[in-house]
């Protein structure tokens, strides 16, 4: 069932939408409960993690795990605001988590172990309760260590997108998509780092002479390239390239797109031709300046929202600008209404993401009250094969659960991150929202997200206020680099 946005308002408003959105997404409505409901208490939604089958073509289909036997796991629409409760089933034989991620909820409702989040015990379940927010595009996810099981974490199909109503008008539109972007079958090789050139800024020398003197010691003695991992088929909302259902649209219309990059380790692209992206917002936060873009690149865990005006009718492919991983299946159809025939597929022009682009100009307006730095650096191969990734020297230890770093409530601090390798890390910090304020060597103020790319021998400061108590979780959220180091705990008291 479709629903254009005109005719939901007309019908009854947003909840109308809310579940149009829903059922055209996941073949299920997952509208919220009413609080009637969870007061006689019933949640107001369940997710149940096990393995199994997703089908992603007809003659492919992957075995792994999911929310509710489906990928992506079903749209949750929450109210900002409204508290919810979600049961959480595992009918797995090991322990898992569920994270919210770039929700502002305790630590113990989060879901990273780190922080103190109980386990959802294999072949039991958790009850959570807690207060969505802050509105905008979220998503839920695993949260658990993968290391060289490539079955487990991100890897899997635990994914699934989340909305939360915003307490105003999230802006002008007739139509709304949500898309989940995911690669399966993953393998690892030692293939080597690729070049990743897409990213606005230059190098910073210091950085780059002392990444590549390390690189160039370990290769000198004899070690191998660390593991990296590759991916045999890829899927928009599950369904490869040609197999999915196309999004049907009509000349005119204002369609709203959330893209959600739910892959472990790789930074997406995405284009459509003849149509330009008008960004309206970050990790589900309204960017100061609404800017059009013709390609999308998405890093591991974020999320774009962005309007195309529906104005070059045809059928389109919607794809990944990666010739060999759009036509693996990373795309979809975009097909106008009286229109058909074959999916058309031209490149897009050259084009460099800068997050600048969509931040206010001059430096931010509060000033924080402490600065700290983390250095980045790459150790080759240096765990049987794979990379350890510390942080100023000191790699995170799941046994000690540190290093960990003191923070106070209600301080604002600002967290300078230098990168001595070649390497992009979405960088991401739990229940939190930070705003950017230095990056590609430009001060910047007002853009505000739960993740960012670090780019190669590049420098980033982003800055957050320390407003939730407990521990919180900081990493990389690429799933290799964070299981092997990438990761710090900020502890507020």
């Amino acid at each position: 069932m479709t629903v254009s946005r005109r005719d939901a308002l007309r019908l009854g408003g947003a909840a109308v939408l809310a579940g149009a959105a829903t059922a055209a997404v996941t073949g299920r409505d997952s509208r919220a409960a009413t609080s009637t409901a969870a007061a006689s208490g019933r949640a107001d939604h369940t997710l149940r993690i096990a393995t199994g089958r997703v089908e992603l073509a007809p003659g492919t289909a992957v075995s792994t795990t999911t929310y509710n036997g489906q990928f992506p796991g079903p749209l949750l629409r929450f109210t900002e605001g409204r508290p919810v409760v979600v049961d959480v089933h595992n009918d797995t034989g090991t322990p898992e988590l569920l994270h919210w991620h770039g929700q502002r909820v305790p630590a113990d409702v989060d879901g990273a172990a780190e922080e103190g989040t109980p386990y959802i015990p294999a072949h039991g379940m958790r009850r959570l309760s807690f207060t969505p927010g802050p509105a905008g595009f979220r998503f839920y996810h695993t949260h658990v260590t993968a290391h060289g099981d490539l079955t487990r974490g991100t890897y899997s199909g635990q994914a699934g997108p989340v909305y939360i109503e915003p307490k105003t008008s999230p802006g002008a539109y007739d139509q709304e998509v949500f898309l989940t972007l995911k690669e399966f079958e993953p393998s690892v090789s030692h293939g080597g780092d690729i070049p990743q050139t897409f990213l606005a800024g230059s190098p910073v020398l210091d950085l780059k002479r002392m990444g590549e003197k390390a690189m160039a010691d370990s290769l000198a003695r004899g070690m191998p390239r660390g593991y990296e991992v590759g991916y045999r088929v890829f899927s928009v909302n599950g369904r490869t390239l040609g197999h999915g259902r196309p999004i049907k649209v009509k000349t005119g219309q204002r369609v709203l797109f959330h893209v959600l990059n739910a892959s472990a380790t790789e930074i997406r692209s995405l284009a459509l031709p003849g149509h330009t992206f008008e960004v309206v917002a970050l990790d589900g936060n309204p960017v100061p300046r609404q800017t059009d873009v013709p390609v999308l690149w998405i890093g591991t865990a974020e999320r774009v929202s962005a309007v195309v005006e529906m104005n070059h009718p045809g059928v389109w492919i919607l794809g990944d600008t990666s010739d060999d991983d759009r036509n693996a299946g990373m795309g979809t159809v975009v097909e106008y209404a009286g229109r058909s025939g074959s999916p058309q597929w031209t490149a897009p022009p050259a084009f460099s993401w800068d997050y600048r682009t969509f931040a206010g100009p001059g430096t931010a307006t509060q000033r924080p009250d402490h600065t700290f730095d983390l250095l980045v650096e790459k150790r080759n191969a240096a765990d049987k094969g794979f990379n350890i990734w510390p942080l100023n020297g000191v790699p995170f230890s799941q046994d000690t659960n540190k290093p960990v770093i003191d923070v106070q409530r209600g301080k604002r601090y600002r967290m300078r991150l230098r990168n001595a390798s070649d390497d992009i890390h979405p960088l991401h910090l739990h229940r939190h929202t930070f705003e950017i304020t230095h990056i590609a060597g430009t001060p910047t103020r007002g853009l505000r997200k739960d993740v960012v790319m670090l780019g190669g021998y590049q420098t980033l400061d982003l800055d957050f206020t320390a407003d939730q108590p407990g521990l919180s979780l900081f990493h990389c959220h690429q799933q290799l680099h964070m299981d092997y180091g990438f990761m710090i705990l900020l502890r507020c008291t």
